[in-house]
């Protein structure tokens, strides 16, 4: 290796891919090819003489030095960053509502991807309902929601299919009464999707616990509280799925959608960023 500077260009596609874990999702959210990320991670690779990725037909993962590295490259953009928009104009607003039911404990992860993708917006994050986002968004409250599809909308892009199921807390054991049940307050579409399946197939439940975040619900799974119907991805650890056990119906699987406006430059690139997360 020599005393060369860096090509920033070649660091931001490494960073991408190594927090994507997948060289399709960096290029999505870079707006290029496959093929033109993975020739940046070669000739990074060449310049620093290191192998930074562990590449195999279904993986993506870091080496130890691309571990060490990655650290060292997001200072590297960062600083990159604050020496070209010391002066810049006060950064525009990017009102951004989204689903409790999509996130879940990966919303720290989103919310730096897209501050590093855009450092010259402020970021105004709503998190609701997604029924309610959507007439938020179709009041011009918002400039993008991030959904459970609902009823027979079809705008906006579909970003992944998310699977649920009916999940308790480890050594939770049925009663011979009624289904105890721990939910989201109406008017949240898996209350109402969960409730509708268990009527159709006239099992009797009773609501015992009310919560008004989709981690309040985990909680009350964990404490062994009651069953609740959730997003296999935000299930607590160490939750099972009782579903089957309990011959419980089978719930739907959802749609998670990108609905939002045209927006200039910096908007359009932190959906880009966003649709990618999400996707991977």
């Amino acid at each position: 290796m020599t005393e060369r500077p860096l090509d920033l260009e070649l660091v931001r596609a490494f960073v991408h891919v190594a927090e994507l874990s997948s060289f399709t999702r960096a290029a999505e959210a870079l707006g290029g090819t496959q093929a033109g990320v993975s020739l940046k991670l070669r000739k990074l690779e060449d310049r620093l003489g290191r192998t930074l990725l562990e590449r195999t037909p279904r993986l993506v993962r870091l080496t130890a030095d691309g571990s060490a590295f990655l650290e060292r490259a997001r200072r590297l953009l960062a600083a990159d960053r604050e020496a070209r928009l010391w002066d810049a104009a006060p950064p525009r607003r990017l009102r951004l509502g989204i689903s409790d039911h999509v996130t879940g404990d990966t919303l720290p992860g989103l919310l730096r991807r897209l501050a590093a993708a855009s450092p010259g917006l402020v970021f105004d994050i709503r998190m609701g309902f997604s029924r309610l986002l959507l007439d938020a968004f179709d009041a011009g409250d918002l400039d993008a929601v991030v959904v459970r599809r609902e009823g027979d909308r079809r705008d906006g892009q579909m970003l992944r299919q998310d699977r649920y199921g009916w999940f308790a807390g480890p050594g939770w054991h049925a009663d011979n009464g009624h289904l105890p049940l721990a939910l989201l307050a109406a008017p949240c579409g898996v209350r109402a999707a969960a409730i509708a399946a268990l009527d159709s197939a006239a099992i009797g439940w009773r609501e015992a616990f009310t919560g008004g975040s989709v981690s309040s619900v985990g909680a009350a799974v964990a404490a062994r509280l009651a069953v609740a119907p959730m997003a296999a991805h935000l299930a607590p650890a160490g939750s099972v799925e009782v579903g089957p056990a309990l011959n419980l119906p089978v719930l739907p699987t959802a749609t998670v959608m990108l609905v939002a406006r045209a927006g200039d430059a910096p908007a359009k690139t932190a959906l880009r960023e966003l649709a990618a997360f999400l996707r991977a």
